[in-house]
């Protein structure tokens, strides 16, 4: 008997090194299903939420390469988008196969019917629907090549009556090409590069994800032309270990040394790096781009060279172009900067909190004590991502996942889902929110399901933090943020994970220790301060304003108590700005 296509997708799939596919199974992938069942080199994870699926997909493919989720005709293929975009815009080579109706149904409004074309066409890199056997091989194999090769999301359309189908045999190849390239600049344009930098006295560098791979050559440019180094929140761990020359983040997460370094330069050279906050790029600086994609050169502000090519391959070439500078006091007063900004960062550790309102920074400080130095944190976007980014240090054996660039809620949980089952050696740490945890909850049962001995951490502050404090920045009194959220360790216990409460600073770290330490799922729920306020570099000022006519508008209107508790519990910030 000839093999099916589904069977045939499956093979491709082993082929090509996916180990997993993250999907909640339905009659349109019922052909997929039992071939994954028959063929015992690929396991199906039945997850609860097609968006979990493809969250913890895209976790996966971040740190393994590639990876594949699958939604059924529908509900499915819409379950899907969010965790796509996700997937997509972070640049995550994800495999998504969207089982679909019957052909012979197609265009009349049957039940389930969705056009996948259209639907995923904003999310992926490839997006086709099998329609013949003959088919079928040409487009999985192109399918897995634009997936690798343009880090993104392909789509295949799989009709569940073609699943079913004799497969042929493919007339091209059913395997991935690639071969180690080199990919630079021409020395003409290297030059002009080198010219600038030797120029300019006052050089500053800004990392990406990019440049992640490129750390050593990079400390050694710093290292020549005394300059200090920011990063993004995901290159942290590549970029700030044992690295002299590093002096922290700049944007909506970042602290004041790495926007003031970035904005005192005479020319700032920014490596792998799409950062999409352009109020915080200096706009006096002369800027240097390179990257790997030549459509992001420029997009975020105006350069004065934009150079294609991989970070690394281009610095090993720069760097002989280089003059080594002895002045380096441009390069000392940042680090002196830097210095002062990580006492002040101090300050919030030193004031733990009060029952059932500790402070979110010494609680993240207290885990970054805890945690290995080889862990994969996953983290809610919001008020955790803050945290994470100021008090999570950035050891060279950890990776931070999040949804750095689409901003979705509810992501740290199944992105954990998928790294666990990725690195199943490495620790996992989820750092959630209440907000983002409550809203894809169902699938903590796909962690018990599994056993995956994922820490779930969340910083149950009772409310929607960052758009708190987004209103109270524009002037707003909130409304419609406060939660009322369940007994996270009671729900805990009764999915089978064990389960911890904490409610005073005095038992943090020894109820952590405990919870880390146990081999198994656990949910630690932290009860921290509402009212943690955290202001980003530059808006500083404006967000006092905004915050003060918010407080003031909370006492015109009778919340007396609410107004006096957020100016207690963030007077030492407000002393520093003031």
């Amino acid at each position: 008997m000839s093999k099916k296509i589904a069977e045939q997708l499956v093979d491709m799939l082993v082929e090509n090194g996916i180990k997993r596919i993250y999907a909640v199974t339905g009659d349109s992938l019922n052909e997929l299903n039992d071939a994954v069942r028959r063929n015992g080199k690929i396991k199906w994870i039945h997850v609860r939420h097609e968006e979990a699926g493809a969250y913890a997909a895209t976790a996966e493919a971040k740190l393994n390469g590639i990876a594949c989720c699958a939604g059924s005709s529908g509900p499915g293929h819409v379950h899907l988008v969010n965790g796509l975009y996700d997937a997509h815009r972070s640049g995550a080579s994800v495999i998504a196969i969207a089982a679909t109706i019957n052909t012979r149904e197609f265009g009349t409004d049957y039940h389930q019917e969705t056009n996948t074309i259209k639907l995923f066409d904003d999310c992926s890199c490839y997006n086709q629907v099998i329609q013949t056997p003959a088919q079928a091989p040409r487009m999985i194999q192109a399918a897995i090549q634009h997936a690798i090769h343009q880090r993104g999301v392909a789509v295949i359309g799989l009709p569940g009556d073609i699943a079913a189908e004799p497969a042929q045999e493919s007339v091209t190849s059913m395997h991935n090409y690639s071969s180690v390239t080199l990919m630079r600049p021409i020395d003409e344009e290297l030059q002009k590069a080198a010219a600038l930098l030797n120029r300019c006295p006052k050089v500053s560098i800004f990392c990406g994800i990019g440049a992640v791979h490129a750390r050593e050559e990079i400390i050694r440019l710093a290292k020549t032309l005394r300059a200090p180094v920011g990063y993004t929140f995901p290159a942290k761990p590549g970029i700030q270990p044992d690295n002299p020359y590093e002096v922290g983040m700049t944007g909506l997460l970042g602290l004041p040394s790495a926007y003031h370094a970035m904005h005192e330069s005479d020319v700032v050279l920014l490596l792998g790096t799409d950062f999409p906050y352009t109020p915080f790029m200096p706009t006096k600086s002369k800027l240097i781009q390179i990257d790997d994609k030549p459509e992001k050169l420029g997009r975020r502000a105006k350069l004065e060279l934009g150079l294609t090519g991989d970070v690394k391959d281009t610095l090993i070439a720069l760097l002989p172009y280089i003059t080594d500078k002895t002045d380096d006091s441009f390069l000392r007063a940042q680090l002196t900067l830097y210095g002062h900004v990580k006492k002040h960062l101090n300050t919030y550790v030193e004031d733990p909190g009060t029952p059932d309102h500790i402070q979110p920074e010494f609680a993240a400080h207290t885990i970054n004590k805890l945690v290995s130095d080889e862990a994969v944190f996953t983290m809610d976007t919001g008020m955790c991502c803050v945290w994470a980014a100021r008090y999570i240090d950035g050891a060279r054996g950890r990776r931070f996942l999040g949804s750095f660039n689409h901003g979705s809620m509810a992501n740290a949980m199944p992105m954990a889902i998928g790294a666990a089952l990725a690195q199943p050696e490495k620790e996992i740490i989820a750092l959630c929110g209440d907000g983002g945890l409550t809203m894809l909850l169902g699938d903590l049962v796909t962690i018990k399901q599994y056993n995956l001995p994922i820490k779930i951490i969340v910083f149950n502050n009772r409310s929607l933090g960052m758009v708190k404090l987004e209103m109270e920045v524009q002037g707003l009194v909130d409304n419609e943020t406060n939660l009322v959220n369940p007994d996270f360790a009671l729900i805990g216990t009764a999915m089978g994970f064990k389960s911890v409460t904490i409610n005073s600073h005095q038992s943090l770290y020894d109820d952590l220790s405990e919870a880390l330490e146990h081999n198994g799922p656990v949910i630690i729920d932290i009860k921290t301060n509402p009212h943690a306020l955290a202001m980003p570099p530059k808006v500083e000022w404006e967000q006092l304003k905004g915050f003060t006519l918010s407080v003031g508008k909370m006492m015109l209107s009778g919340r007396m108590d609410e107004a006096m508790q957020t100016l207690k519990s963030n007077y030492k910030h407000l002393k520093e700005i003031i």
